[in-house]
């Protein structure tokens, strides 16, 4: 490409939301946790390695029956309550900036379990409820 030459209208969003692809076979809940996966495509977190957090599912996307792709599913950044793990994996106000390791769609825990689970955020802050869970 060559240096504008004249005034652009550049697109913009807000960096709230994405739209990705559901994985094969993949059903996930509204406010489930989501990842993506090695391909791309949208998961609900499971204690899994190689998936990366994306967010807040925003609304229930089916794609039971379906190949990649076939359905998309909205996903929101920001920072939502999730629940703590028990025991050794209890997230405390100590972890907060720390990263969170997914255990299934709605809970998260302080480490990876001997290289089982995928970082899926970071910790803003931990009540008596849950841990609030920060997701880029």
């Amino acid at each position: 490409m060559t240096q504008l030459a004249a005034d652009r209208n550049t697109p913009e969003r807000s960096g709230g939301t994405r739209e990705v692809p559901a994985a094969a076979g993949a059903l996930l809940f509204a406010g489930a946790m989501a990842a993506v996966n090695a391909a791309g495509n949208a998961v609900p977190v499971t204690e899994a390695l190689g998936l990366k957090g994306a967010g807040r599912v925003e609304n229930r996307a089916d794609n039971s029956d379906g190949a990649a792709g076939d359905v998309r599913v909205k996903i929101r950044a920001g920072i939502f309550r999730y629940a703590n793990s028990a025991g050794a994996d209890e997230l405390t106000q100590a972890d907060i900036g720390s990263d969170v390791y997914g255990v299934d769609d709605q809970t998260v825990a302080k480490t990876s379990n001997t290289n089982t689970r995928s970082v899926v955020g970071k910790v803003f802050d931990v009540d008596d409820q849950g841990v609030w869970v920060k997701f880029s």
